[in-house]
Parts: C-alpha cells; structure tokens; sequence
C-alpha cells in the first residue's frame, strides 16, 4: 500500500535508507510512434533523490550509504516502500537492497 503525501520534501530517509524515482522509460519508438502510456515499460533504473545518514555496524560506528543524492541506480524489479505524491511514485529502499551504480557517459 502506497502513503499519500502533499511533498516529497516533507521526506527524509533514516539510518540506510535511500529514496529514489524509478526512470520512465521511452514513450515514442525509434520510427516515431507514440506508445499509450499504460504500455510503456517500468525501467529497473532509478534516481537517488534523498539519503540516510547510513546504519551503524556491531561496534556503534556509522557505516555511510553507498550512493548520493543525483546517482543513478539499478534498483530490484520488486520490494522497497512506495510513496505516492500526487500523481508521481517514489520508492524507498535500504542501501543493500540497490543492485548497482549507473555511472555517466559522456
């Protein structure tokens, strides 16, 4: 079940705990036509929008999260906590459920 809020801002993840944007994928094809959104296929690759400060290990130190605010990532096809803000989903998960780094290219 997914919570209703009025602004994702309003959301702040705790200890290793990252909130992310799944990415839409393409809504047109290569010759041009325009796929009816319902069709459109949900991408496994999200935006890291906030962070957890990182969970402590067994000796009470804190272990920071791996990834920052602005990465993209692969995320599992399911699981995580959803948000729902307005019309938009958000995703929260724990930072060893993200499956990878998606790193730029130029």
């Amino acid at each position: 079940m997914a919570t209703a809020l009025r602004s994702i801002r309003g959301v702040t993840p705790l200890l290793d705990r990252i909130l992310v944007q799944r990415l839409k994928g393409e809504n047109k094809t290569a010759s041009g036509l325009y796929i009816p959104e319902k069709n459109v296929e949900k991408l496994n690759e999200a935006k890291v929008l906030a962070v957890g400060p990182g969970a402590f290990d067994a000796e009470g130190k804190r272990v920071p999260v791996s990834v920052a605010p602005g990465d993209r990532v692969l995320i599992p096809q399911f699981g995580g906590s959803n948000i729902k803000v307005g019309e938009e989903e958000f995703i929260l998960f724990r930072d060893h459920e993200i499956l990878a780094k998606i790193a730029e290219t130029n």
